[in-house]
């Protein structure tokens, strides 16, 4: 299994529980819950990172955004009994058909099983910033 998958669906999970939570951090006026949500997104962002190794930035942050609109989306519903209109549903099914769609048709995100990682030993060896070509 390809690991960039695998630390793309728990930034996503991290990014959509700290999502969840906002409406019981009361505009973060409660201490813990409010934490916990800070926590939340600075994990989830720095799992975002290590996907990098595996995809262009662009094709994770789609999947990343899409799936956790998508999950909130859905999550909301059942959880805190926010309406689904009917064009919001068709808007989740084509947001859940383009993500698949970016990982069925993008050459760039496609990765050999076997490929090995790339290595980074600092943020300036692994940045585009850093190159001198």
């Amino acid at each position: 299994m390809n690991m960039g998958y695998v630390y793309l669906f728990f930034a996503i999970i991290f990014e959509v529980t700290g999502t969840l939570m906002l409406p019981i951090s009361k505009n973060f006026t409660k201490p813990f819950p409010s934490i916990v949500i800070i926590g939340l997104y600075i994990f989830s962002t720095y799992l975002m990172t290590f996907t990098l190794d595996y995809f262009p930035i662009g094709i994770v942050y789609a999947i990343w955004s899409a799936m956790g609109i998508a999950i909130v989306a859905i999550v909301s519903y059942f959880v805190y009994s926010q309406s689904l209109q009917w064009q919001a549903i068709i808007g989740l099914i084509l947001v859940i058909a383009g993500v698949v769609l970016l990982n069925l048709f993008s050459s760039e995100a496609k990765s050999e099983e076997n490929s090995e990682k790339p290595k980074r030993d600092s943020f300036m060896e692994m940045s585009d910033l850093n190159k001198n070509e």
